[in-house]
């Protein structure tokens, strides 16, 4: 197969296994979009939408987000981790949205992350969800599966979407990126990986990588 064939190949099968696509977060809005993205950070999505909903019943928007202290914010959030950050980031992007931009989230990527917080891939997720602007916000997921599929080196997140932008059709970006996420839960996952549920893998799956694979399970199966 062609790198071209090798696209299309996972395309077509991401399309055929999610016909339709659930947002992996919770939300009703980009504000709360934004918020659950920034929680999401080293945490898992399961965790932060179980979360959100504690704080979103106290505060679903910034006015109401900035009357609660940072240690209150805090306190909320504990069990999705790194809390004493994410609660500051919460409080001063909320402060931030009042005062420049009329309590609403900006649509654009550098205003977005110019908020405390908000990196590249969070701005990402926002412009992709909320708004509907193609973007590829690489995710653990994403970054092993391009490796895997051959499509990048794997050396960082910021060559990986460079990779998947090349590679990929703009008006794909936003559907695929939380189909790979999909697929890396369910079928390619870092650990307890089994090769015969993974079809892009085992098909298209980078040389190297599916050598590793066999010489791990002939390890296992000769203990």
């Amino acid at each position: 197969m062609t790198k071209a064939q090798k696209v299309q190949f996972v395309m077509d099968t991401l399309d055929e296994i999610y016909p339709t696509i659930p947002i992996p977060l919770d939300h009703k809005d980009p504000y709360t979009l934004l918020i659950a993205v920034l929680m999401s950070a080293q945490s898992t999505d399961v965790r932060v939408n179980q979360i959100t909903p504690l704080l979103f019943a106290k505060a679903d928007n910034p006015y109401d987000m900035v009357k609660l202290t940072v240690d209150e914010i805090r306190e909320i959030i504990k069990p999705v981790g790194l809390s004493p950050m994410k609660a500051k980031g919460i409080h001063g992007l909320s402060q931030i949205l009042i005062d420049k931009h009329n309590g609403e989230v900006p649509q654009s990527f550098e205003a977005l992350e110019e908020l405390p917080a908000v990196g590249h891939k969070t701005a990402s997720v926002v412009m992709s969800q909320a708004f509907n602007v193609p973007a590829f916000p690489v995710d653990t997921h994403i970054h092993r599966l391009m490796y895997r599929w051959g499509f990048t080196n794997g050396k960082n997140v910021v060559q990986t979407e460079k990779d998947a932008k090349r590679l990929f059709p703009e008006e794909k970006w936003n559907e695929l990126h939380l189909q790979i996420i999909w697929y890396g839960r369910e079928y390619s996952p870092a650990r307890g990986w089994d090769l015969k549920k993974d079809i892009i893998t085992a098909t298209i799956g980078r040389k190297s990588v599916l050598e590793e694979y066999e010489a791990a399970k002939n390890k296992k199966t000769s203990r």
